[in-house]
């Protein structure tokens, strides 16, 4: 989501186009977001990203615009409870403050576009003063700054097999900021046809597409047509850098696999135990969308439990 906003801020620097950014510096109680949600406010009415939504965004949406109206920054300071002014209110309870930043764009094309696209970790705040600053200044000015954050890069997920539960999975986890990539030795179901352009595609034979390893922080998910392929594909990606790795089928099936490369030495038990197989949260999901659904929370709940944003 926020390589959404950092794309959004690039493109309007490119094009000349206004726009505020929104930065929750802080959240006690219970609120929708945490410090550092942000998002981007467009003069005629968009939004990407989220500070909250409902009330807090609809409050701070009229707040940018004001911010635009002027060119100066505003602050917020918004209460979650019953006697907020919008006519369906909010009883959460909690307290949101921050800023909204008119004219954002103006830090440049390449600003922007370095925090939308990292592949590293990179640090960036917002002085006192209101200029954006980036990688080590950021890092070694962070205690002096108006709002200092941390943007990792976006956790690959890929996905062997493109079958009915790949082809639901993808765009999916895709829509919730993993990046994706899906292996198959059948062209014709790895393609555009099946799979929407964000997706990456690599089909060949399984022994040359297992010859490639992740760069982390990736997750794997083996959803092939057979025990048979999945077990080749397990076995190769059991020595790769995944921090997570899930496979689709029975409790049965899971104990013979991890039976048989337990004995043959492929995995330690405790690395056999820590596949997910059946993957997925259990909702008694039937149909491919709902067993995608079921995956995708899985697949949310490891991500930020193994490396929560700052």
């Amino acid at each position: 989501m926020k390589s959404r906003v950092f794309a959004g801020l690039a493109a309007a620097a490119r094009s000349g186009e206004r726009v505020a950014l929104g930065i929750v510096t802080s959240a006690k109680g219970s609120s929708p977001q945490k410090a550092g949600a942000i998002a981007l406010f467009h003069a005629d009415g968009r939004i990407v990203g989220t500070l909250g939504g409902g009330c807090l965004e609809a409050e701070a949406q009229k707040i940018a615009l004001e911010a635009l109206d002027c060119s100066q920054p505003r602050s917020f300071e918004i209460i979650l409870d019953g006697d907020f002014r919008w006519d369906d209110g909010m009883i959460c309870g909690g307290r949101v403050c921050g800023w909204l930043l008119p004219d954002a764009q103006f830090a440049g094309v390449e600003f922007w576009e370095r925090l939308a696209t990292t592949r590293v970790a990179e640090h960036w705040g917002v002085t006192p003063e209101f200029a954006f600053v980036q990688g080590e200044s950021a890092r070694a000015e962070s205690d002096l700054l108006l709002h200092h954050a941390v943007i990792v890069p976006p956790v690959r997920l890929w996905i062997a097999g493109a079958g009915h539960i790949a082809q639901a999975v993808a765009p999916l986890a895709r829509s919730v900021d993993f990046e994706i990539t899906v292996f198959d030795d059948r062209a014709a179901l790895a393609s555009t046809d099946f799979f929407p352009p964000a997706i990456e595609l690599r089909s060949g034979a399984w022994a040359d597409l297992l010859t490639a390893a992740p760069t982390p922080p990736s997750f794997g998910l083996i959803v092939t047509r057979g025990h048979e392929h999945d077990a080749q594909v397990l076995r190769a990606w059991l020595q790769q850098p995944f921090a997570w790795l899930g496979m689709i089928g029975s409790r049965r099936k899971a104990r013979m696999m991890r039976e048989n490369f337990v004995r043959e030495g492929v995995a330690t038990e405790e690395r056999m135990s820590a596949i997910e197989c059946p993957v997925g949260v259990e909702i008694g999901a039937v149909s491919p969308h709902e067993i995608a659904v079921s995956i995708v929370a899985r697949l949310i709940e490891r991500r930020a439990a193994g490396r929560p944003e700052k």
